[in-house]
């Protein structure tokens, strides 16, 4: 597989693209603005408890309050509040690596015994902030490296399950065991395989020594307050997917260049060569055809081969893909091995497109009907494997008996497609406007009043250009209709400001008309 990271740079965000054999697969957009992304550890305070949900609302300085389930709070929060009070208090020569851990707290407890309005509470955001809700947060801090994910207040070692050798996990086991200091613990990630002594070595003591900063800066800020914020998304991209696929990292900006090689020198010097800068005359997307993939984001219809295609709706409580076979059709073939074929190629394409466009929650598929048992397994089975590819956890359910497919989707950010659309103002997001014939005879009312019973002798008539065109079209036009009905003199002018069925009458003076 040949894998590119493209990346343009505006004043306002960074746009990175993701293709794998020349296909766009992930699409991510960070805004140049300090936000609140996940990962990133804050100081807050306790804004309100919510008894009823078994949760708090937190200050960290975003414009909504952040949420937090007491679920979310780990099982050594206690040890967390405790070292938090002896940093902040008279006690701030404390050691981590000799801090005495408190019992874990349950998993059935009630937050109010553990948390009080106005609180210091750390927290790491699990959740960006999406639509109208704030983020989502924890307090069972991870900090992510490259081979390995540290865990304070653990002292226990966790090895990728993907990693299926028992002497490579025993190998894996014994770097951290001789590199862990006390009262940390870590997971070895999938990365880590082959990897040698040193590399994992450093990255765990690289992570400890992020850690400590954060310890530093709770003596030193005050909540809401940064600890520490998590790496840019490119280099989150990169420290989470690079390996030997990636046959280029594009970018079109001289900063953002310097520190991906930067970064590339670190984790990977042997790929150093890869990462190129961009300086060509036409846009970086258009140089590699990304911007030709990144319109289907925005459509309601993807289409397949030989004529089928999907429709993609998005809803509030749930998504919704329906697949269709189309004018596909296989003479030699029966009704339910060109259904399979057909179900087959969506699976592939909605596999691409639940990354593509970053959909989290339910998603619901109406696949074409299958009535054989093992068409219906394969397709499932097929599915999984497809999915298996997506890093955003997921559950995939065999089909029901009505023919659906129930996948589940983790979704830590917002969905690409939300930040670009907006409901239609005219619409209402309906799709439907009012009809030009409508519009005639709402307009005609009003000539009839205004020509008819207040023997008004001229008019000016504003309207968009769309209701300009249709009142205007052929000899016989509607405007001069209404012009030898009503006897009077009628002037249309086009006003772009107006939606395209609003409208405006004006007097031979100018002065609007109520």
């Amino acid at each position: 597989m040949n894998r590119e990271l493209i990346i343009n740079v505006t004043k306002s965000e960074i746009t990175i693209a993701l293709s794998e054999d020349k296909r766009l697969v992930e699409l991510n957009k960070e805004s140049v603005k300090t936000g609140f992304a996940v990962g990133d550890i804050y100081l807050g305070r306790v804004r309100k408890i919510m008894p009823g949900l078994n949760a708090a609302f937190v200050n960290i300085g975003h414009e909504k309050d952040a949420f937090i389930h007491y679920l979310d709070l780990g099982p050594q929060f206690s040890s967390l509040q405790k070292l938090l009070g002896q940093l902040t208090g008279k006690k701030k020569n404390v050691k981590f690596d000799t801090f005495k851990l408190e019992q874990p707290i349950g998993k059935t407890g009630k937050i109010s015994n553990l948390l009080s309005t106005g609180q210091t509470i750390m927290v790491q955001i699990a959740k960006e902030a999406i639509s109208t809700k704030g983020p989502r947060l924890t307090s069972d801090i991870s900090l992510a490296g490259r081979n390995v994910v540290l865990i304070p207040f653990s002292n226990k070692i966790s090895i990728s399950q993907k990693i299926r050798s028992n002497e490579e996990r025993k190998r894996l086991k014994k770097i951290a065991t001789s590199v862990l200091p006390h009262n940390y613990g870590v997971i070895i990630r999938t990365a880590a395989q082959d990897k040698n002594e040193n590399d994992i070595g450093q990255d765990i003591l690289s992570l400890v020594d992020k850690w400590e900063a954060v310890l530093e800066n709770v003596r030193n800020l005050e909540p809401p307050a940064l600890l520490l914020g998590e790496m840019n998304r490119t280099n989150t991209i990169l420290r989470d997917s690079l390996n030997g696929s990636f046959s280029c990292i594009a970018a079109d900006d001289k900063d953002m260049y310097d520190e991906v090689k930067e970064y590339i020198k670190v984790i990977a010097p042997e790929q150093e060569k890869i990462v190129k800068l961009y300086k060509g005359k036409v846009s970086i997307f258009d140089h590699y055809d990304i911007s030709r993939q990144i319109k289907s984001l925005f459509s309601k219809y993807v289409s397949l081969k030989r004529g089928a295609y999907l429709i993609i709706e998005h809803t509030e409580a749930m998504h919704v893909i329906d697949v269709n076979s189309g004018n596909r059709a296989k003479v030699a073939d029966d009704q339910e091995s060109t259904a399979m074929d057909v179900n087959l190629m969506a699976a592939e394409e909605i596999a691409r497109q639940l990354r593509l466009r970053d959909m989290g929650g339910l998603i619901i598929v109406d696949f074409i009907d299958l009535h054989k048992a093992e068409n219906r397994q394969k397709l499932y089975k097929t599915m999984q494997e497809f999915m298996a590819g997506d890093k955003a956890k997921h559950t995939v359910l065999p089909l029901s008996k009505f023919g659906l497919m129930q996948i589940t989707r983790q979704r830590v950010r917002p969905e690409a497609i939300a930040h670009v659309e907006e409901v239609c103002p005219m619409c209402g997001g309906s799709g439907k406007v009012t009809s030009t014939v409508s519009i005639e005879k709402e307009l005609e009312n009003m000539i009839s009043y205004y020509a008819g019973d207040k023997k008004i002798k001229q008019l000016r008539l504003l309207v968009s250009p769309y209701v300009a065109a249709y009142l205007k079209k052929g000899i016989f036009s509607v405007q001069r209709r209404w012009m030898h009905r009503y006897k009077f003199r009628l002037e249309i002018g086009i006003d772009q400001s107006l939606g395209m069925v609003e409208y405006q009458f004006l007097d031979r003076k100018g002065r609007k008309l109520l």
